[in-house]
């Protein structure tokens, strides 16, 4: 029996301001290459809404902008994108003092993603309507849709712009708590109705979650900015 290395995780809520709130995502460490099944194994033994996988690519102690390898899996597929393990993955590598830059630049399935280090705060806010909200997800688990985004404006005097949840049964997951992604998509529709590009969206599910989000038009980007807060760190044995 070959012996394998110990796989050391993190699991991190993710655009939360406080434990239990946000979006769970699992945070795994590898200093070993694993098979596509042994990753989405152990995303399934995890039975969190994703669970990602960086490995490095420079060399940490010395690099200016710090490089890692990211994939994510769902409770049943590998995802090609996903913003709130973006971020866990980001958060777990700023707090384990295993890097010295405010800087990493992911290398995915969907390009290079760069996460970058900042102070601002990300306030609090509330919106109870959508929360009431109650889906058929027999319609949402369409097999031509890749999730379905309920949206709306919030009323004036609030502290966000917008508010919105999102469904995608199909992933394994019937509401995502929390979707950097689904924000993507969000702040390009809402750009048009608003004519802005900075914006705060609150994201009404039971688990609430608050993301600054600023459209950059002309080199047709998002860039999306969240807290974060490890709530579980172990070590996986096989």
């Amino acid at each position: 029996m070959v012996k394998t290395k110990p796989v050391k995780y993190s699991v991190v809520d993710a655009f939360a301001e406080s434990t239990f709130k946000g979006n769970p995502a699992a945070v795994c460490l590898l200093e070993e290459d694993r098979d596509d099944q042994w990753l989405q194994a152990l995303a399934s033994e995890f039975h969190l809404p994703v669970t990602c996988y960086l490995t490095r690519i420079t060399d940490i102690t010395d690099a200016a902008s710090c490089r890692f390898r990211l994939r994510w899996f769902s409770l049943v597929n590998e995802v090609k994108l996903c913003g709130h393990a973006a971020l866990a993955a980001a958060h777990t590598l700023f707090k384990s003092g295993l890097i010295n830059s405010n800087i990493i630049d992911f290398l995915t399935s969907a390009g290079t993603l760069r996460a970058k280090k900042v102070t601002d705060p990300v306030k609090p806010a509330d919106g109870n309507t959508m929360a009431e909200l109650q889906p058929n997800f027999a319609i949402a688990k369409c097999p031509s849709s890749m999730g379905l985004i309920v949206t709306g404006i919030a009323p004036p005097g609030f502290e966000y712009d917008f508010y919105s949840r999102f469904f995608c049964p199909q992933f394994g997951v019937n509401e995502d708590h929390v979707c950097g992604s689904a924000h993507c998509a969000s702040a390009t529709y809402w750009c048009r109705k608003l004519g802005k590009t900075d914006f705060v969206a609150y994201q009404a599910s039971p688990r609430v979650g608050i993301l600054n989000i600023h459209l950059d038009e002309q080199n047709q980007k998002v860039l999306l900015r969240g807290k974060a807060l490890i709530v579980m760190e172990g070590t996986f044995l096989v």
